[in-house]
This record gives C-alpha cells, sequence and structure tokens, in this order.
C-alpha cells in the first residue's frame, strides 16, 4: 500500500473508531437525562434511580476482559461489529421496559453487548496505526465521549420533550444498527485471526495460553497503577455525569430545556482539551506521563469540589468546563499507555484489564452518591467529598506507575513468541 493510501486507510479507521464510540457513548449518556421522566414514570427513590444508571457498568465491566481476549483471539474488527449490533438493539429494547425490573435486566444486558467496543477499538488502534501516533489516535477515540456530551444533552432534551423517552430510545437504537452497517462495509470484518504488525511475531492464541496472558498481565505493575488510577478517574467521570442533571434541575432550579443548552458548554471545552492532550502526550518523553496524571488527580478533585460549591449557576458550569483539561490527560495516559508499552498482541486484554477499573467505578459511582444523597435527606455534601477523595487515589496510582520509553516484554509472552 502507497504512503497516501496507508494514510487514507488510517484516516478512514480513525472516523470509524469516533463514529462508533461517538454513538456508543451516546447510548450511555442519554440515561442520565430520560431519568428524570424514568424515574416520574415508575416513582423511583434517588436509591433505585442510582441502581438504574449503575446497572449498565456492572454488564459493562464484566465484559472488559472477556471482550479484550476476545479482540486478540478472532480479530478486534469483527468483535467491533457485533458489539455494536448488540447494544443497538438493546438499546431499542429499552423502549418497551414494562416495568423497574425490566428496565434493569435491559440496561445490564446493554452494558454486556457494549463492553468489548473499547477493548477492541484500542487493539484496533494498535494494528493500524504507528506507535508515534497513537496518543493522538486515541485522544480522537476518546474525545467521542465530550462530542457526544455535546449532542446528547440538546438532541436527548429535544426528544424527551418532544416525543418521550420510550419514542427517544427506539429512535436510537435504530440509528446504531446504520452505524454497524458502515463498519461491515468499511472494515469488512472477518472471524479470522489478524496478523499483529510491527514486527511482532504473531502468536498461536490458544484456551490456557490465552489465559496465561491475563494473568502474565496482571502480575505487570503498571496495569495495577492504572487499573487503581482508571477506577479513581471513572468514579469522578461517571459519578458527576450521572448526577449533574438532576443536581442542576433540583437542586440550581435548572429547566429542563436549559438544561440542555447549558451541559453543552463544558462538553465543547472537552473537545479541544482531548486533542490538545493527544497530540502533547505522544511528545512527552516515557517515564514522564505519572507527572501528568498525577497533577491531574489532585486538579480534578479540586475542581469537582469548587465546582458543587460554587455561589451560581454561572459558576457551576465555569468549573464544569474546566475539569475536561485534567479529564482529557488522565483518559489519554491511562488507555495510551497500554497500547503503547505493552506487546501488541496483549492489548485488547490489557486494555479491557485497565478499563474495568473505570467501568467499575461507572457502576459503583451513580448507585453510591444515590445511597449518600439519601442518606444526607438530599444534601450532595457527602457526596462531593467521596468524589474529591478519588482524586487522591488517582495521584497515588500515579505515584507508583511504572513506566518507561520502551516496550514492556513480558517474560511469559517473550516465552511463547520464541515457542513459535
Amino acid at each position: 500500500m502507497s504512503r497516501a493510501g496507508a494514510l487514507k486507510h488510517t484516516k478512514m479507521i480513525i472516523f470509524l473508531l469516533f463514529i462508533g464510540n461517538l454513538f456508543s457513548a451516546f447510548d450511555r449518556f442519554v440515561i442520565n437525562f430520560g431519568v428524570v421522566q424514568i424515574s416520574d414514570e415508575f416513582q423511583l427513590s434517588a436509591s433505585a434511580s442510582g441502581l438504574m444508571l449503575s446497572i449498565f457498568f456492572l454488564g459493562y465491566a464484566l465484559m472488559q476482559i472477556p471482550g479484550g481476549w476476545l479482540s486478540d483471539r478472532f480479530g478486534e474488527k469483527i468483535i467491533l461489529f457485533i458489539s455494536i449490533i448488540g447494544f443497538s438493539i438493546f438499546t431499542g429494547l429499552t423502549a418497551i421496559a414494562w416495568s423497574f425490573a425490566s428496565l434493569l435486566v435491559i440496561r445490564f444486558l446493554f452494558g454486556l453487548a457494549e463492553g468489548s467496543f473499547f477493548p477492541a477499538g484500542s487493539k484496533l488502534i494498535s494494528t493500524s496505526i504507528d506507535e508515534n501516533r497513537r496518543s493522538r489516535a486515541m485522544s480522537i477515540f476518546l474525545s467521542a465521549l465530550t462530542v457526544a456530551g455535546v449532542i446528547a444533552p440538546i438532541l436527548t432534551t429535544t426528544m424527551l420533550v418532544q416525543f418521550g423517552w420510550r419514542t427517544m430510545f427506539l429512535i436510537i437504537g435504530t440509528c446504531g444498527l446504520c452505524i454497524a452497517l458502515l463498519y461491515w462495509i468499511f472494515l469488512k470484518p472477518s472471524v479470522l485471526k489478524q496478523q499483529v504488525t510491527n514486527n511482532v511475531l504473531p502468536i498461536k492464541q490458544e484456551g490456557p495460553q490465552a489465559k496465561g496472558n491475563i494473568k502474565a498481565l496482571l502480575r505487570t505493575p503498571m496495569i495495577w497503577s492504572l487499573m487503581i488510577a482508571s477506577f479513581g478517574y471513572g468514579f469522578i467521570s461517571w459519578g458527576t455525569s450521572s448526577w449533574m442533571p438532576t443536581y442542576l434541575v433540583n437542586e440550581r432550579g435548572i429547566s429542563l430545556s436549559s438544561l440542555g443548552i447549558l451541559q453543552m458548554i463544558p462538553a465543547v471545552s472537552g473537545i479541544v482539551f482531548f486533542l490538545i492532550a493527544g497530540a502533547v502526550m505522544d511528545k512527552v518523553k516515557g517515564g514522564q506521563e505519572k507527572w501528568f496524571g498525577a497533577f491531574s488527580g489532585i486538579a480534578l478533585a479540586v475542581t469537582v469540589y469548587l465546582m458543587f460549591h460554587a455561589a451560581s449557576v454561572t459558576g457551576v458550569i465555569i468549573y464544569q468546563s474546566i475539569m475536561p483539561i485534567f479529564s482529557a490527560f488522565l483518559s489519554v495516559i491511562i488507555f495510551s499507555l497500554p497500547i503503547k508499552r505493552l506487546p501488541e498482541e496483549t492489548i485488547g486484554s490489557a486494555v479491557g484489564l485497565v478499563n474495568i477499573g473505570s467501568q467499575i467505578a461507572g457502576f459503583a459511582a451513580p448507585v453510591g452518591m444515590g445511597l449518600i444523597i439519601d442518606f444526607f435527606d438530599g444534601s450532595y455534601n457527602g457526596a462531593v467529598w467521596l468524589l474529591s477523595a478519588f482524586g487522591i487515589l488517582i495521584f497515588l496510582a500515579f505515584l507508583g506507575l511504572q513506566s518507561s520509553q520502551k516496550r514492556l516484554i513480558i517474560p511469559e509472552l517473550a516465552k511463547g513468541v520464541s515457542e513459535h
């Protein structure tokens, strides 16, 4: 393939990953706005609403390791396609929920279906894009979450007002199937295992050896540091995004229509900072990432505290717009380090392991904050202190991070390569 052809191919891959992640993030965010109508229809308490917001992340977290392994075993392209088909179907099925229990089951299955998308997408970046451009590629991939944050508030609140939550989920599910068609046409997914690039010898992925890959990764200190940082970052991120709509409506007196417009502001700032973070981290020398991460953790905790204690709605939005500066650096560092520093035949599994920290936090944060809010009779003070504490956890995790400029060699995997 010529250089121009390779560049065009790379751009198409990044575009498809971006649009797929955009839709998967949009699917997750709409429930944060739909919860207002859903809670009214099913007469849910704050704790029950928190459980409804959290149950998706339980299924999503449970699928991180299997999804990563499936990407390493069968190829990331087919896993991406199957994931989009699956979560689009369950998004649509949300529209027919007839009880709180049925809603929980559908949202849990939705999480399982979507859980393999991010590890598979990260694997595709590793096998398709040069190492010195992977942080930027990952930042574009991740920036889809902030773009969804721009689209979701205004589009979701408009659909909620015009159609109601059931029709909204049906429309979104149908759109997801259209995106899956794009993946089928342009990625041409196959169940055949793809060869690893960049002169890394392919490893015959047998069952016992695949299990050994997970065990070997769990003995890698960098994985544990990133998992802990991912958990802390995920708790702050999903805790704030899940409860901010309810907080602004109930505590700050914002109308549902105004909410959509106001929440676009911090989302737009997030897009810019994600792209900046990717460009910066591709230029940072190996081993220096820990200091960027440690500082961002503390700064994020302070910003969250100031946001909830702002004297006005304007102050809340200003601090909410500052948060993406630190969120962007944390996210890019946490998820680009595995695809730049670990053996490529383990990327899917490695990213799945790291991301499981964020997704467990995604389950724990909404329901945990709901319980604390109920415990303090509707006050958000306890929840705010809890969120801020996780910034300290991120700081400590990055202080213990062991990373260098060279790709790590995992003895168990190196042995596997030599035997083949």
